[in-house]
């Protein structure tokens, strides 16, 4: 499997005045790009497992030999990542959660304010450069125990690695924002709210539920 950048569904300039055109495509097409070309170089040395999904590798990293496992999980977590960073923001919304996410949000965070700022303010407190998730974890020995937790990772991890479902992440690295913003994270932050998308979180948490 040789992995590719896909387009964003949206315009570079789609998400102005909140995220700008040239941090959108410079992040895009420069940091995401990256990361996509040196995981295909480590699987290139392994092609006996370039076949298996991503997702699968990164939930399962013993699988990957030994000699390429730091390099699949540094740059198979930024390629990862960066697809659901994209597709946690739309211009057009659903800027909130519906149906059973958005009664899942209510069970486990009292209200989608409440959500918020306790998933802003561990963006804002992540050290140095990573994400902050909205992540699902299930029981697979209960029925109807999916739970919603906040996550907060370093550089490329993705939660994948910990046994947890991402359901839309935020990346707190300095790139991100700061061609806009400079140092001014919380800003960024508090900016980002007006972007995000939750479509995809949506579609991700009804298949686990389901499943």
């Amino acid at each position: 499997m040789i992995y590719e950048l896909q387009p964003l569904l949206y315009a570079y300039d789609a998400l102005e005045p909140y995220i700008d055109k040239q941090t959108m495509e410079i992040h895009h097409t420069k940091h995401h790009q990256t990361y996509i070309n040196k995981l295909n170089e480590a699987l290139e040395k392994h092609p006996d497992i370039a076949e298996i999904p991503l997702e699968e590798l990164l939930k399962n990293p013993n699988q990957i030999p030994q000699d390429i496992r730091s390099a699949v999980i540094n740059h198979g977590g930024g390629t990862y990542n960066h697809l659901l960073f994209w597709n946690s923001m739309n211009p057009n919304g659903p800027h909130k959660p519906t149906g059973v996410l958005m009664d899942a949000i209510l069970k486990t965070f009292g209200s989608y304010d409440a959500w918020w700022k306790e998933f802003s303010d561990a963006a804002v407190g992540q050290f140095g450069s990573g994400w902050v998730w909205l992540t699902a974890t299930t029981d697979n020995q209960q029925q109807n125990n999916t739970q919603l937790k906040i996550t907060k990772t370093s550089n490329q991890d993705s939660p994948l690695t910990q046994g947890e479902m991402p359901l839309l992440g935020l990346d707190v690295w300095e790139h991100a924002y700061y061609l806009k913003y400079q140092n001014k994270r919380a800003d960024y932050i508090a900016s980002w709210k007006s972007v995000l998308g939750w479509k995809t979180a949506q579609a991700i948490y009804e298949t686990l539920i389901k499943s």
